[in-house]
């Protein structure tokens, strides 16, 4: 891919990320860029994570150019802004040619396969995005979501609020049975949605 790439007469500018973390650190310093994607082998959590922050790089445009990803992924991401483009990694030659071409133009490209899969058999639109019942949380669960959202355990939390262990874990209990989820990572991604906390502040 890199290689094709430098033969591309429009780049200006090659520049690799190995993580979330530089992607982001990158796009805050190339804000208009082309990223190409491989998600597969990236450390998103879901597509939701990477909905996100388009959200967050507006300018930006995608590539998605990895392994054949699931129909469900794909209609979430392709539906949610025509700044994504996809093709696969067994995709023809000339076909991953015509999408960098696309690319390098800000052009959005959706490779023959996909196209097949997103209009064959499967008429259902896409999941629509769960409302976010900010309403639903006090300010304290809120501040203490995005305390939870930025990785800090329960006693943290508490030893820098000066409550009791109790105090913040009882305001958990009631942040997940509010938002109907499980776990921390569950409770991250809405607060990520729901514009708790910032996504570049979540990885700084």
């Amino acid at each position: 891919m890199m290689f094709l790439l430098s033969k591309q007469k429009d780049t200006a500018l090659l520049l690799e990320a190995d993580n979330k973390a530089e992607l982001i650190q990158q796009l805050r310093l190339h804000p208009e860029a082309v990223v190409i994607l491989d998600y597969t082998l990236f450390d998103f959590t879901g597509a939701d994570e990477l909905i996100v922050l388009h959200e967050r790089f507006k300018t930006a445009d995608w590539l998605l150019f990895s392994d054949e990803l699931s129909v469900g992924f794909l209609r979430q991401v392709l539906f949610s802004s025509m700044a994504f483009g996809v093709v696969l990694k067994d995709n023809s030659k000339e076909e991953i040619l015509t999408a960098l071409q696309c690319a390098s133009r800000k052009e959005r490209f959706i490779c023959n396969h996909v196209s097949n899969l997103l209009l064959s058999g499967n008429n259902q639109s896409a999941a629509p995005h769960p409302t976010l019942q900010n309403a639903l949380l006090t300010p304290a669960e809120r501040s203490i979501l995005k305390e939870i959202a930025l990785g800090k355990t329960t006693k943290e939390i508490a030893a820098e609020r000066n409550l009791s262990f109790h105090t913040v874990n009882s305001h958990r209990k009631n942040i997940f049975r509010k938002l109907n989820v499980n776990n921390a990572h569950e409770a991250t991604k809405y607060a990520m949605k729901a514009g708790i906390v910032d996504l570049v502040e979540y990885y700084i």
